[in-house]
């Protein structure tokens, strides 16, 4: 096969390919190492590469009986997964060489989906950003615009697969970092409801809940086919999201319905969004009415301040990263300081240190009442409609300037500011996702617009997905920097 070839195909497209023999997983590997070559030079997406492994594909072997991913290459972002032999160092100097004892419980689901995973992708420094600019690897560059982000923090998979390394890949999300990145490439990004994936066996829950484990990828098909792949409870979770009624792969062949879509166009926060941006989502809601929907202005009322809202992550967030990092710097022998992390986690780990037990419970209620308020916008409807980011992907060390100034708290603050939109779904709990359906004239840049839905609710999302990739598809654009063209 050739590249030019491979990167016209999705994961569902290559896994029907090996499985009627006319393409072996020996090929894909190659073909996707030879992709690796040709722009990961400019991106810096990928870490490390391997020899391929999953669901007997790879090497020339037979795909595993009935994997539904069998052969297909596959990139796994460098956190919240663990790959047996394999390094995962978390985008840090304090990790680095850092070596997995086991595959966690996503690992082995994705083995036994089939997919060939071959490398790790790039990631912030304890993806404790939503730009991907780790001083550990160096900046992730975006396809679309090399002086850009890439977003974060699965900055990585997403530059891999819009630049066609991979067709879909890890990734990620406790507060945008499937959204973010998938907004900023122009690719498909959901994020699941909490509990939807295990996070399993080292740890119950990654950031006190905020976290879930998802995929970015080009096509609505190949984030439905995945989610299949590796949703369903573990032993010893702490709790799951009941089973979908159908799988997600069925449901991208159902239509929606008439759905009650509530519009909002400018987050809580101080930032506003910006012109591009709001054409896009008045174009987004015209779309939807042509396609029968109800489309009206809303509002998202979290329960708390946007200042209440912000300094209960923060401590959520720092309380959480400040034991990481200490039991890392006594697995390694290392000390925390500037010689081996970033001055943002530097500042999180002191911050975090100081967070008191009864003001983590009571980040722990603002949580509570967050949910609860984001929960009852869903009695009234459907799908919420906003931009995934405000702005267009900003440029390269926008994230870093007077970080030294920073602590904790104003860190958090900075990043909420520059992606006000996504968080209160991290913090319910609730499915969202990107979708790519519009552009800036003058730049060319993507622009992604989110779509929320209630817990457990992803169906709803993927059908609607299914429906807006097949009224206004987004596979004729591409980047700049894409494997297999001039």
């Amino acid at each position: 096969m050739k590249l030019s070839e491979y990167v016209t195909h999705d994961a569902v497209g290559l896994a029907e390919l090996v499985a009627r023999g006319e393409v072996t997983g020996a090929e894909l590997e190659s073909v996707a190492l030879e992709a690796v070559a040709a722009v990961n030079p400019l991106l810096n997406a990928v870490v490390e590469t391997w020899p391929a492994e999953g669901g007997g594909a790879s090497a020339g072997g037979t795909p595993t009986a009935g994997a539904p991913l069998a052969g297909v290459p596959f990139l796994l972002k460098d956190i919240g997964v663990t790959m047996a032999g394999k390094r995962t160092e978390l985008g840090s100097r304090l990790a680095e060489g850092n070596v997995a004892a086991s595959d966690s419980y996503l690992m082995r689901r994705l083995r036994a989906a089939g997919l060939a995973t071959f490398g790790r992708t790039t990631t912030p420094e304890f993806a404790y950003s939503i730009t991907t600019e780790a001083v550990l690897y160096g900046p992730t560059r975006n396809p679309w615009d090399l002086g850009r982000s890439t977003g974060g923090s699965s900055g990585g998979s997403a530059a891999a697969v819009a630049a066609g390394i991979v067709p879909v890949a890890h990734a990620t999300d406790a507060a945008g970092s499937i959204r973010v990145p998938a907004a900023s490439t122009g690719l498909f990004g959901l994020k699941p409801t909490r509990g939807r994936v295990s996070m399993g066996p080292d740890v119950d829950e990654i950031f006190s809940g905020l976290a879930v484990q998802g995929c970015v990828s080009r096509t609505v098909r190949d984030s439905a086919a995945l989610l299949d792949a590796i949703r369903g409870p573990e032993s010893g979770d702490p709790y799951f999201a009941a089973e979908p009624e159908r799988p997600y792969t069925e449901e991208i062949t159902r239509a929606p319905g008439r759905l009650r879509v509530g519009v909002l166009t400018q987050g809580d926060g101080r930032r506003r969004t910006a012109a591009p941006v709001l054409d896009a989502v008045s174009r987004a809601a015209e779309l939807l009415t042509s396609l029968g929907h109800h489309v009206e202005e809303a509002t998202l009322d979290t329960g708390v301040s946007w200042e209440e809202f912000v300094l209960a992550n923060a401590r959520l967030w720092t309380a959480n990263l400040a034991p990481w990092l200490d039991a890392l710097a006594t697995a390694f022998d290392r000390p925390v300081d500037l010689s081996t992390v970033q001055p943002e986690t530097l500042a999180g780990h002191a911050w975090g240190r100081r967070v008191t037990g009864a003001e983590f419970v009571g980040a722990l209620g603002v949580r509570n009442t967050v949910a609860r308020a984001v929960g009852r916008r869903f009695e009234r409807y459907d799908v919420l409609l906003t931009p995934t980011l405000p702005e267009l992907p900003p440029r390269l060390g926008v994230f870093a300037e007077g970080v030294e100034d920073l602590d904790g708290l104003g860190w958090i603050d900075r990043l909420f500011d520059r992606s006000p939109f996504t968080v209160a779904f991290n913090v319910a709990g609730t499915p969202a996702m990107s979708v790519p359906l519009a552009s800036d004239p003058a730049t060319g840049l993507p622009i992604g617009l989110q779509f929320a839905a209630a817990y457990g609710r992803e169906d709803t999302l993927f059908r609607l997905a299914a429906q807006l990739e097949e009224a206004a598809p987004w596979s004729d654009r591409t980047p700049a920097v894409r494997a297999g063209t001039a």
